[in-house]
This record gives C-alpha cells, structure tokens and sequence, in this order.
C-alpha cells in the first residue's frame, strides 16, 4: 500500500466530525493493507511505531524537523520556521513549502507504509554521537521522495503529533467493520485487546487468521493485561445485596497501580501502570523484590505501589508516591522513601492463565506465592456477610490512612480492562454529597480576563469518557483553583495540541476560546453534581445533561499516569448523580 493512499484517507479522517464517518474511512484504509502492512498501519494511525507499553519514542524535535524540511525543499531554516510560526503546524509548512518548491526530486521512487515505518523506526532507534544528523538525513530522505499531502502527515508522525483523534474504540470498530462488513465484532476484538494490549497485533491476527484466530490470543509474559475497573456504590447493604450476601473486602491503597510481569529463567521483571507505561527503571526495589520474594518461575501479578512506613504504620500520600514518575533521583528515593507493592491479583502463573479463575482461587494462590515477603505484601483483606462487618473494616482503613475499601465477588473471573460490579469500590465520600474526585479530560481551555490577561489563560473545559460512544462529553467549565504556575504550565503544553476546530471525539454544545485534541487528563474535586441544559455529559439526545458544581483542581498539574480513556465515564457521573439524590438514575 502507498503512503500516498495513506494520507490520503488521513486527511479524510481530520476532515470529518462524526465518528461512525472515522470508522467508515478507516476501515476502507484497512483493507486496502496487506498483512505485512496491518500492524504497522494500525500504529501509524494511532501516532505511534509500537504498543504503548513499548514506549517508543518518535526521536526528532521540532528544530531539527525544521531544519528537515528547509534541506528538503531548499528553502532556508528562518523561512521555514516564519512560515510554521504563520501554520502553526510543521505539518502544514511541511506540505505547503514541498508544494512550492522548485527543485528537482532527489528519488522518483515512492514511498510505502513499510518503508515509511522502517525508516520512523530508524529514525527512533538512532542515539549516540551524530544522531542527530543522521536522523535529519533519514527526514530529508522521506521528504524528498513525497509528494505535499505526504509531507504534511510525515511531518507529524516523525514529531509525534499525528493526532487523528481515533481512540482504541474506534479502530477495533474499524477493523470489525473491515472484517466482517459490520461493527457486531467489535467484542470479540476488544476481549483479545484487553489480554495482549497490542491493537497492531490484534489487526494483524485479524488478517492473518480472521476472527477465529484473534479469540486464540492469550495471555502472555511482558504483553500488559489492560487493568479490572471496580464500579462504586454508596453504603454496605447495596455492595452485599450486588454481592449475592458475601464478599472479600480489601483495602484501598492512594497509590501507583502496577502490574508486575516476572521470568526468573531470563532474570527479566517489568513492571506496568494502569496505563500501560513501563515502570520498572522508576521502582527498582519491587523489581528486585519480585526476583526473590515471589515463589514462582513466570508469573504475572498486580498491585498498589505505596510509600509505606514500617516502624509507625503510615502510608504516604499519593502526591509523594507519584515522585517516582520521574527520570532522575530514583536511587535517592528508593532509599528515603521505599516503596511497596500490596499485592491484590494473579493473573498468570507458570504458563497458566488465571484470568477465568475465580477470585478466592486466584487470591489464595497469589498468598502462597509471597507469603513471608518484606517488600511485595498481600493488600489487607477480610471475608464479610454481613454490613456491620463491611462498615467496621471500612472505618478502619480510613483511620489508617487509606482511601476506603474494594469489595470482590468471590467467584468472579478477573475481567480485563472492564468496569464491572464484581469489583466495587466504597469511599467516605460517596456517603453524603460529592466530595469524591473525578478525572476528567482537557478538551478546550479560555483566554484569561482582567488579572490573568498576562497569562493567556483563564480556565478549562473538561470532558468524562463515553466508552459506549468512545467519545469525550463535557461536565464543566474550570475557572479557579489555579495558581500563577499553573496557568502557565497550562498554557504551555496546551498550545501544543491546539486544534482549529471541534475535536472529531469530543461532543460539546459549548465552544472554548481554543479547542484541544483530548490528551490530558486532571484531577477535579466539587460540591455536587447538577442537571444542566449546557453540557453534554449523560444529555443523549436530550435537552439536559450533567454537570458539576464549583469545580476545581486539586492535583498539581495533568495526571501523567491517565490516559484520557481513564477518565472518569459518562456513566459513572450517572450513578454519583444518583448517590448523591439517594435515587437510581439508569444511563441509557
């Protein structure tokens, strides 16, 4: 398949609003591939050269995509950058200078998706002394050979800006759609996903084997299980009741949620977040603890990492733990600050899948297997049938510092990367009006007014995730709670992702001074849910939707260990709403 067909269907996607429109476009684009070309497709579309939890990384900043594009297209580094400093888009200059150029083409020979993803890769992979030289001459090379439409998408891929705003959910309706002429497989896809979290591997199976042959993928060491999502519900009695009378109570830990992956036989640990990102150079006690602590040969298991005190019993809070997302001054901290693993699931043992077995059989084995640790523990935990039991325990893991409690159906399989009412989460919070947080996900934001005209920035407007829809509905404006920093960290990293227009995922009856593609989410705290006739939050179709009253941030900035797909979802801003008016709203 050329690239130039590529493009072509890329610009079709950014020029629609609608996303049944998106998956038509990109399932006709699927088709098109062949089954060498499937995975790499599927990656390119998702702006990345590999499944997230591989965390590759595109490799070429912007100056020297500039100074790319000027070897190109003969035009001089200062043109290039006026122009792209008028675009606003390196993409755009990209294409608009190669339009305009008159010198002759290096190569007559055309680009393809495997040729432009091998040379991305190379691009990616290049390091050491002349890099940087050499990655803007594999640049110069693509540019060279492609035509403007080319230019523009090659540009943005080699930058890490492709930004089509197709989600996961979109491109597994895509690949259905290809497949079988309709959406209805988008489950059987979706299952296969959440187990190896590669969406190019799922797309290549597809077309090797069909759909028979993506329900034969399993699980497997080092490919991350998309993580089990625990619903809420207000008081003891409702969790029982949903319990069938009897659960498994375990205590909610503020920490990093990490899914630890081990093989003894290659000395080999890698540790994953909820997101899918690598965490093991960031947690190098837990890795060094699952070699030798975890009685098993391969195994998979997930937990909570936490700062944890010995001596005095104190857990710390989250914004200390979150100081491991960081690059430098990891060893120092392992050593003021260690960290633990409570361990809550088994998910793979020794060429075993746990995932289909039930809760006490899979919880019993994972006791055995780290029974006597120091540093990976089992998660507190009580068996209770009754809602005086369930209360107590509740009460005392708050008095221990603890967000609250999570209830597990005892028979319940582990459902990967769903939100299900086997697992249910009980908070304070969720017994008298809203004082629980919520994640929302940035989809606009607003000039600032009057004392913060200097910044360029005056507040947010925040999105929950439909994953029935996977689309971003609106729940409210945020326009205080920011400090002078903060704007300014606003400001910068949302300029990046400006878009012209209204997203195509985002579905909003109100317009920001600037709209931005759904990228980053932020934790926010507020004094209640309203109905409002101007969000869309939970509207479908009608004239009110749901919104959130006198908002305001509580983290420091962008929960870098979210995703937007992690958001908090139309659904359960549902059900709070319901908590919260001690009635049963159902999300249609």
């Amino acid at each position: 398949m050329l690239f130039e067909e590529v493009a072509y269907y890329y610009e079709k996607l950014e020029s629609v609003s609608s996303r049944l429109a998106m998956i038509d476009i990109m399932a006709e684009a699927l088709g098109k591939a062949d089954k060498k070309e499937m995975r790499p497709l599927i990656y390119m579309t998702q702006g990345l050269l590999g499944p997230p939890f591989e965390g590759i990384q595109m490799g070429i900043a912007e100056k020297f995509a500039q100074q790319a594009i000027a070897s190109a297209t003969g035009f001089t580094k200062e043109e290039v950058a006026a122009n792209a400093k008028k675009t606003g888009d390196l993409g755009n200059t990209a294409e608009e200078l190669t339009r305009k150029t008159k010198l002759k083409r290096m190569s007559s020979k055309k680009h393809n998706v495997l040729s432009v993803y091998e040379t991305l890769l190379k691009i990616a992979s290049t390091s050491g002394q002349g890099s940087q030289e050499a990655k803007i001459r594999s640049a110069v090379a693509l540019l060279t050979a492609a035509s403007p439409l080319e230019a523009r998408y090659l540009i943005r891929l080699a930058l890490g800006k492709l930004r089509l705003g197709a989600g996961d959910a979109t491109i597994l309706e895509a690949l259905s759609k290809m497949s079988t002429g309709e959406r209805s497989a988008r489950a059987e896809l979706e299952n296969a996903y959440n187990i190896c979290s590669d969406l190019g591997k799922v797309g290549e199976v597809l077309a090797e084997s069909g759909i028979k042959g993506v329900e034969r993928i399993k699980v497997s060491l080092f490919n991350p299980i998309r993580p089990a999502l625990a619903e809420r519900l207000p008081t003891a009695n409702e969790i029982l009741e949903k319990m069938h009378g009897k659960c498994a109570v375990e205590s909610k830990y503020d920490g990093l949620r990490a899914q630890v992956h081990l093989d003894k036989g290659k000395k080999k640990v890698e540790i994953f977040s909820r997101n899918l990102e690598k965490l093991t150079p960031m947690l190098p006690e837990i890795a060094k603890a699952a070699l030798s602590e975890v009685r098993a040969e391969r195994a998979i298991i997930e937990g909570e990492a936490i700062a944890y005190n010995e001596e005095t019993g104190e857990f710390r809070p989250f914004q200390e733990t979150i100081q491991r997302k960081r690059k430098h001054g990891i060893d120092e901290l392992s050593v003021s600050m260690p960290l633990h693993l409570f361990a809550f699931d088994l998910m793979f043992l020794d060429g075993e899948d746990y995932l289909g077995k039930p809760y006490h059989e899979r919880r019993a084995k994972l006791e055995s297997l780290i029974k006597g640790g120091k540093t990976i523990l089992p998660s507190g935990r009580v068996i209770v049938d009754k809602p005086k039991e369930l209360d107590k325990y509740f009460e005392e893991q708050i008095a221990d510092g603890l967000e609250g409690i999570v209830a597990k159906e005892l028979n319940s399989p582990y459902v990967a990367g769903a939100r299900k009412f086997s697992w249910i989460k009980l908070k304070r919070s969720y017994r008298g009006e809203l004082s629980d947080t919520v994640d929302l996900v940035i989809v606009g934001y607003y000039l600032g007014r009057g004392a913060r005209a200097e910044f360029q920035f005056g507040g947010l407007l925040a999105a929950v995730y439909n994953n029935k829809k996977d689309d971003f509905e609106t729940v409210t404006r945020i326009g205080t709670g920011f400090s002078e920093e903060q704007m300014r960290n606003f400001k910068k990293i949302l300029d990046k992702i400006k878009k012209p227009g209204k997203p195509a995922r985002v579905d909003s009856i109100v317009t920001p001074d600037f709209w931005v593609e759904p990228t980053y989410v932020v934790t926010v705290r507020a004094d209640e849910i309203t109905k409002s006739p101007m969000h869309t939050c939970g509207r479908d179709g009608g004239d009110t939707g749901y919104a959130l009253r006198f908002p305001r941030i509580v983290s420091d900035g962008v929960r870098e260990d979210k995703s937007p797909d992690d958001a908090t979802t139309t659904k359960e801003i549902i059900e709070m709403y319901g908590m919260q008016k001690r009635i049963k709203v159902e999300d249609k």
